[in-house]
């Protein structure tokens, strides 16, 4: 029997040295593949991004995408049934599919999520306190995924609700993406803030993540609100992704809860 151990064979039939450094092959990694409607469904998304269709526009018809893919119409549709449910594309029943914009009403109030206790969407009125460039502190040059120092545009404004100052939002912008954004342009704006970085920018807030806490209100955040210094606030951190998955905004909000709440749908 052979007690050297550089001898020895392993149970793959390799053998083995002193230090047990194996020379035997790893097994390939299986292929992975998506579902035919999940590649369509990527094909359109690249038309969306590249601006062949803009927001507000109809797309091409079930039957016209499934011969332009050469593909059948049920793929087309169960594609298409996922990007509405991603709130890309919006189904109008006898007019056709069109690709969402944030001009809609029913978007409004999908990334502003408070509501008053009666559960009603009340309409609120956007005071602008100020609009600079400045250079990315590391936190945000992170969470947008610039380098520290990059230029990046600072947004501060106050949201009323039934004339009631409610909402103080910090808002971080990447400089290179919204060259150009100034006071000036923002209040000549007539709309929501996220249909204007739409329709003047080409920036689509497609999805975006959120983190909650309750906080005391520091002194010159209870100031702009009209609070107490030390009054509970509820602290919304947002950080919002446009095609490709790209970091386009961070914001920070604090929010005064007095006959409001803060409703988020999980599915």
């Amino acid at each position: 029997m052979n007690s050297n151990p550089a001898n020895t064979t392993n149970p793959n039939g390799s053998s083995a040295t002193g230090e047990g450094v194996s020379t035997a092959v790893p097994a390939a990694a299986s292929p992975t593949f998506s579902p035919l409607y999940q590649q369509i469904k990527g094909l359109i998304t690249q038309s969306l991004e590249s601006g062949e269709w803009k927001p507000g526009e109809i797309i091409p018809s079930e039957v016209e995408l499934a011969a332009r893919y050469k593909v059948s119409q049920g793929t087309v549709r169960k594609a298409i049934d996922e990007l509405a449910a991603d709130n890309l594309l919006v189904r109008r029943q006898g007019k056709g599919t069109f690709v969402a914009t944030h001009n809609e009403d029913r978007a409004q109030f999908r990334f502003l999520r408070l509501l008053a206790d009666d559960g009603a969407e009340h309409p609120h009125v956007s005071r602008l306190l100020e609009c600079r460039r400045l250079r990315a502190s590391a936190d945000i040059a992170r969470q947008l995924d610039l380098k520290p120092a990059d230029p990046v545009v600072l947004i501060k404004r106050l949201l009323q609700f039934d004339g009631e100052v409610t909402v103080l939002d910090e808002i971080w912008l990447p400089g290179a993406v919204f060259r150009g954004l100034t006071l000036e342009r923002l209040s000549e704006y007539k709309g929501p803030l996220y249909a204007m970085f739409e329709t003047e920018f080409g920036t689509r807030m497609i999805r975006a993540t959120e983190k909650i806490r309750a906080v005391a209100a520091e002194p010159t955040v209870a100031d702009l609100l009209r609070v107490p210094a030390g009054f509970p606030l509820l602290s919304v951190e947002r950080v919002s992704y446009t095609y490709g998955d790209r970091p386009v905004e961070v914001r920070r909000g604090w929010y005064v809860t007095t006959g409001y709440y803060y409703q988020n749908d999980l599915s």
